[in-house]
This record gives C-alpha cells, structure tokens and sequence, in this order.
C-alpha cells in the first residue's frame, strides 16, 4: 500500500459569505510506502471556475498568484492526473493522509461541483486527529506548531500545498508505526 500525505489549498476570503464556495487551488502530495520511503511528488495548481479571481486575503495567506491559477487546468482535469499518479486507475492500493478532514471534504465537494465521481477519496485518515489523541493533547494543534513540537524545522512556506506536504512527512514517517486505517 502507498500513503497519499497531501495537502489542498483553495479560493477563501477574510469575510467568508455565504455565497463563497471554496474551491481547490493547488494540491500538492507526497508518496509514502509503508517503510516511510518517499516515491514521489505530485504537485499542481487548479483553476478555480466560481470565483476565478482569487481574493487578496488568498494571495496573502497561500502565496499563490493569480497568474498561477489562471495558467492552471480546470479541477476535472488535475484531479484525473492527480489520481493517476496515486494509482486509482491501476487499481493500487493507496490511503490518503491528511492533517484534518477539510481536505477530504473539498475534494468530495470538488468532485460534486465537476460531476465527477467522489467515492475514491473516502480511503482517508485525519493525521491530526490520531496524532492529537496519541500525544493526549486536549485540543487540536496545527501542523507548524507540531512540526516544531517533534523538533523538526518547518520549511518551505507554510499554507502552500506541496510544501505543507512535504513537512507533514515528517510526522507521518516519524509515526508510521502507529497510524491506524
């Protein structure tokens, strides 16, 4: 089985309305074995179709341009690419890890917005939920702060997709003995 470690980012406002729908904006995964060895990297940028102009609260807090998104494909398509590479066609055993459910969750709605099939993505686990519990910590911490509470540096820019992934990996490798599927 390969681990998905991966992390989205979408189209968000400071004053969210109730009209603002999210949409992915960037994905960006690490592949995992079940020794901790990384086999690969996937990275992409989505250009979302609701609100195409991305909100300067968005640019601010993803570092994700405008040009970036507009330069992109359209969900539908990355989201083919994105589960070829994870090996969904090929029939491969996979599980996505994310650090909390609203990854899961914006891909399931996504994949409704695009009328595409959403089941594949229910082979998920919260990583910062088992992680919360084993470390018995009563309130959820993110994944900067747990990053430097297991002693790693974070690097790269934190709420950008790929990066956020790529030190996520670092706990789930850590940790690899104790995640429960």
């Amino acid at each position: 089985m390969n681990f998905i470690v991966f992390d989205l980012e979408a189209t968000c406002w400071e004053n969210m309305r109730h009209n603002h729908v999210q949409e992915t904006i960037e994905i960006g995964a690490v592949k995992v074995d079940r020794y901790g060895d990384v086999l690969g990297q996937f990275e992409k940028f989505v250009q979302p179709v609701l609100f195409p102009t991305l909100s300067p609260f968005c640019k601010e807090l993803t570092s994700i341009t405008q040009n970036q998104v507009e330069g992109a494909n359209e969900f539908s398509t990355v989201i083919e690419e994105f589960q070829d590479w994870i090996g969904h066609f090929d029939n491969e055993e996979y599980l996505l890890c994310s650090w909390g459910f609203f990854d899961k969750t914006q891909l399931i709605q996504d994949c409704e917005l695009h009328k595409m099939e959403g089941d594949w993505v229910n082979q998920h686990i919260s990583l910062k939920h088992q992680y919360n519990d084993y470390k018995g910590n009563r309130k959820h911490i993110g994944l900067n702060k747990a990053i430097r509470k297991e002693g790693f540096e974070f690097t790269g820019t934190h709420h950008r997709g790929i990066d956020d992934a790529i030190n996520l990996v670092k706990i789930f490798v850590k940790y690899k003995d104790i995640w429960q599927f």
